[in-house]
């Protein structure tokens, strides 16, 4: 019973049903992907054969060449751009066995969309790509000459359209000259050579010295001209011609196909049957006493490779033929099926055979000879889907001629087997090998008297098939090279014959390191190398290519508890922010040695820290304290900090003296930060990638983050502002002066006074830091705060009466102020490749003063408002420091 696939069908994808044939021809809609997948197989077909990689062939519309061969086990994936959409149908089918089936077990396929015209040119040479149309009429042919049309198309490939060549008349309607009918659309292009230009002479009306000439373009399906994107009929506007006869020849015009250059195609994607498909590497490791594995995929089937600029390699295979033979033996079948089947899934690329043939007999004879047996090779190629252009059959006649110059036959007797290796067809092509860039994968792993163990599995490794010769094969081995820090020193090598094996891979951190400070960041160490070759045909064929580097790091785990108190002098435990990762770091930094130092940068701001840093690795076999190698770092911090304290202060005592010039009496205060920080950090590989994260918990305080007071006399800030006669008006002046010694006389002794402040306490516990992602898992975290208020204040007195019936006060005032400022800061907590670090950026607002009087006295009341920017505001960025 027949084997293999009955019929196909799209199974994803859009097209047009009115215009699709069920089981037949399908019109599908362009620039999108429609997925073809068996619908029907032959009866007998086993559960095993449907299992196995089919062969899924693009063809032409004629079946006779094969366009595109890609093997897949899911199912095959066809887009049509707008350029190849029209009436030109391409043939689908899949196969079990490797050729085309001769039945109707595919489809045809076509794309549509509406047709247009993309783009027109005029040139003097085919394939040029300087165009002679203008507007500036400086460039120019004459009748005569040869002149060259291209046009790029959308939904019109395997049409037939008629190009109207017309005269534009400026006083009366342009003029339809000469029609170009049956003008074949090939891949979307028509390039028309035009060699009766000297006829358009006779058909302009009161010739010029110039004439402009211009295309409209009709589909003979539709009968309709064909329109650009803007909707213009008018195309190649203008061709100029000057008015001069260069030759009188008029031959028929003739639509031109591009010749095609054959050359290996730099990002096709890869096919060869010599290939593997997926590396991954699997770590086994033991966390919080629990056993647990993470496989990570390194490469899987070229995915994101970056690809380098790829060697050339000549392929060269030979078949051989009998005695005074052209017929191809089944040993010369198969090499050729294999050639063809690769040749098939490349683009690009010629092919050249070269036929030869032994000494014995005529040398004439030899020679035609030859020229069959290479010609037998190019039908064979043909006939199975390879484009004839491609393939160049050359006869070279009789290997090392012996004739003489008379054409006899010099061989009088000879063994024939003797030239058995002189009667063949050698075959020859160039290719792009494949080369990309290194895939690099990070790993934690302990000393190398520990090592830590990986399963390295590669699926789908094959290289029976390598095109190479046989000295250069692509062997099915894995070889591994353990460089350390530099090549070349202490290199050990390991091959590895089987898919899946296990290696043990460790860091250059010694378990008794007297450095291991150095490590404090771990992912900004140099890692150790271990270097990885596979190598195939798809993928890395260039074997000086690493294919993974393994970058091994230290399983290094850090903590830390730092706390810095401002003009503090004792570290006490209770200072530290609540919450529980807060308590075992505190009691851990007080085993591993709390430190304890005081700066007093000037003896401006006294700076009290508290410390305690220690760390653990070779898969916790070691643990020490590091609080005194690290003091130097955070004392580098604290100078940091106690120099922000002083511009801060600084800027505290410019803002009084401000306040001082302009008379408005407000005072300030600051209570200065306490902050602490306690966290830890190791690296760690996250969600299978492939490159390591340092990963931990950071918990920090502030409390305060910032607080500020400030006292103003409102009562005193809006007589001071009005006795400067800001409105213009002096009565407004004495009538608060009265006001003030009407207050006296009263004997009340009066003082408006509001204070406002901000204060701002920050904790934050467990804060989870990535070095990838950043603070978070989000990036960049920034903590912030800002302290503000508004005061108003109204006063109203009433001093006597006016004699009448009706009471009315006869002074009346009224005095607001409105003051808005804040002190605040930003204090950014981030971590690059350098480590942790800290950024503060102090701010201080300003204060701006509002105040509003209203007077009346007797007849006269009178009201204004000052406004003034008693303090400017200023805003402080300070360089990160790093606490790692």
């Amino acid at each position: 019973m027949a084997r293999g696939v009955k019929k196909i069908q799209i199974t994803k994808g859009l097209y047009y049903p009115d215009k699709s044939v069920k089981g037949q021809r399908i019109t599908i809609k362009p620039d999108q992907n429609v997925h073809f997948d068996v619908l029907e197989w032959l009866p007998g077909t086993t559960d095993e054969d449907k299992k196995k990689e089919l062969i899924w062939m693009q063809q032409t519309s004629s079946r006779q060449r094969i366009l595109v061969q890609r093997p897949s086990r899911t199912g095959y994936d066809f887009l049509i751009e707008k350029q190849y959409c029209g009436s030109y149908y391409y043939y689908i089918e899949a196969s079990l066995s490797g050729k085309r089936d001769s039945n109707n077990t595919g489809l045809y396929v076509r794309g549509w969309c509406d047709p247009k015209i993309v783009s027109s040119k005029w040139t003097t040479q085919p394939g040029s790509k300087t165009s002679i149309k203008n507007n500036q009429k400086n460039q120019y042919i004459s009748y005569g000459h040869i002149v060259y049309l291209n046009l790029m198309t959308e939904g019109l490939n395997g049409n037939k359209l008629s190009v109207e060549l017309w005269n534009r008349q400026t006083a009366r309607k342009d003029k339809l000259v000469f029609t170009y009918h049956d003008v074949q659309v090939i891949d979307g292009e028509v390039n028309l050579k035009i060699e009766n230009t000297y006829t358009w002479m006779g058909f302009v009306n009161n010739i010029q010295n110039v004439e402009e000439f211009y295309i409209k373009v009709k589909d003979t399906a539709s009968n309709a001209y064909v329109k650009d994107r803007l909707g213009d009929e008018l195309h190649g506007i203008y061709l100029n011609v000057k008015n001069k006869v260069v030759t009188t020849n008029a031959n028929v015009s003739r639509n031109q196909t591009p010749t095609k250059v054959y050359k290996p195609d730099v990002s096709t994607v890869r096919y060869e049957p010599c290939k593997f498909e997926v590396i991954k590497i699997t770590e086994s490791e033991v966390k919080d006493g629990k056993a647990s594995t993470t496989t990570t995929r390194v490469f899987e089937n070229g995915k994101g490779l970056k690809l380098l600029t790829p060697p050339q390699e000549n392929i060269q295979r030979t078949i051989y033929y009998k005695f005074d033979s052209t017929i191809i033996d089944k040993d010369g079948e198969a090499v050729l099926n294999n050639i063809l089947k690769f040749l098939l899934e490349h683009k690009g690329s010629t092919i050249n055979l070269s036929g030869y043939a032994c000494v014995i007999g005529k040398q004439n004879y030899n020679k035609g000879l030859s020229q069959r047996r290479a010609d037998i090779v190019k039908k064979f190629f043909a006939d199975g889907g390879l484009e004839p252009g491609r393939i160049i059959s050359v006869g070279k006649g009789e290997v090392d001629p012996t004739d003489d110059k008379m054409g006899r036959d010099n061989i009088r007797y000879k063994n024939e087997r003797n030239y058995e290796n002189n009667r063949r067809v050698d075959i020859s092509f160039v290719f792009n090998a494949h080369d990309a860039q290194t895939v690099n994968y990070e790993v934690v792993a302990p000393t190398v008297s520990t090592k830590k163990e990986l399963t390295i599995d590669i699926t789908g490794f094959e290289t029976r098939s390598c095109f190479r010769d046989s000295r250069n094969k692509h062997k099915k081995e894995i070889e591994i090279t353990d460089v350390g820090q530099q090549i070349d020193k202490g290199d050990t090598k390991k091959t590895f014959t089987t898919p899946s094996f296990n290696y043990k891979v460790y860091s250059d951190m010694s378990r008794l390191s007297a450095f291991p400070i150095e490590y404090i960041w771990p992912i900004g160490t140099k890692p150790n190398q271990f270097h990885m070759h596979v190598h195939t045909c798809r993928y890395y064929s260039n074997e000086k290519r690493t294919t993974v580097l393994m970058k091994v790091f230290p399983d290094i785990k850090w903590e830390l508890a730092v706390e810095f108190l401002v003009n503090v002098s004792n570290y006490k435990a209770a200072n530290m922010p609540p919450g529980n990762v807060y308590a075992q770091h505190q009691e851990k930094s007080r085993q591993a040695g709390y430190k304890r130092s005081r700066i007093n940068e000037t003896g401006k701001v006294p700076i009290s820290i508290g410390l305690g840093l220690s760390a653990e690795w070779d898969a916790g076999k070691e643990k020490r304290s590091f609080t005194n190698e690290f003091s130097d770092k955070i004392e580098l911090v604290a100078k940091m900090i106690a120099k922000a304290m002083n511009i801060l202060q600084n800027a505290i005592n410019y803002a009084q003296s401000a306040a001082k010039e302009t008379a408005i009496p407000v005072g300030f205060n600051i209570r200065y930060p306490k902050f602490t920080i306690v966290g830890k950090w190791y690296l760690e590989r996250v969600n299978e990638r492939s490159t390591l994260s340092v990963i931990g918990e950071v918990g920090f305080g502030f409390k305060p983050l910032i607080g500020a007071e400030v006292v103003i006399d409102i009562l005193g800030a809006a007589i001071a502002a009005a006795s400067y006669g800001a409105t213009g008006n002096p009565a407004a002046a004495r009538i608060i002066n009265k006001f003030r010694g009407g207050l006296e006389k009263l004997g009340a002794s009066v003082t408006f006074t509001a204070t406002f402040y901000g204060e701002l306490e920050m904790t934050v516990d467990a804060l989870k830091i990535d070095s990838v992602n950043g603070i978070n898992m989000q990036g960049k975290t920034t903590i912030g705060g800002k302290m503000g208020a508004t005061i108003e204040l109204s006063v109203s007195v009433e001093v006597g009466r006016v004699k009448g019936t009706k009471a009315k006060p006869i002074m009346t005032f009224k005095a607001a102020a409105k003051a808005d400022s804040y002190f605040g800061g930003d204090v950014v907590l981030d971590s690059d490749s350098k480590g942790l670090f800290i950024q503060p950026v102090l701010k201080f607002s300003g204060v701006v003063l509002s105040v509003e009087i209203e007077g009346e006295v007797g007849w006269w009341k009178s009201n204004f408002k000052v406004e003034e920017k008693a303090i400017q505001e200023e805003t402080y960025y300070l360089e990160k420091k790093y606490l790692t």
